[in-house]
């Protein structure tokens, strides 16, 4: 079995700063891609960033120059560093992670469930 839990929402009024995480435990062999999303009420979920194995990052155009994603491979845990929030980064913020449990098992997608970040104008 395996467990994504993120921490780090909070309240926080435009133009500060959060950092979330987000912890992947359990029967882990590899992790490769890990990732942060997030779903505001009424839209869509959206990819806010991701990062792979090596430590290459992609980023929403929104977040470009905002927001960092980084990790810890010793630890399977996944970071987003949040400057200059805006109103509109409000938001259920998600991590996910692609691993795989055994050797020459699956790849498969796990979710946390989810931080809320809210940002007060």
């Amino acid at each position: 079995q395996v467990q994504l839990v993120e921490s780090g929402g909070d309240l926080v009024q435009a133009g500060g700063s959060l950092r979330l995480s987000c912890a992947a435990s359990g029967t882990i062999l590899s992790i490769n891609g890990m990732g942060w999303y997030r779903q505001a009420p009424g839209n869509q979920r959206e990819l806010v960033a991701s990062i792979t194995s090596g430590g290459s990052t992609n980023y929403a155009d929104s977040v470009k120059g905002r927001f960092t994603i980084s990790r810890d491979n010793a630890k399977n845990t996944v970071y987003l560093q949040m400057n200059s929030l805006k109103s509109e980064d409000t938001a259920v913020y998600l991590c996910n992670a692609d691993l795989r449990m055994k050797s020459f098992g699956p790849i498969q997608r796990y979710w946390g469930q989810g931080t809320q970040v809210t940002v007060s104008s």
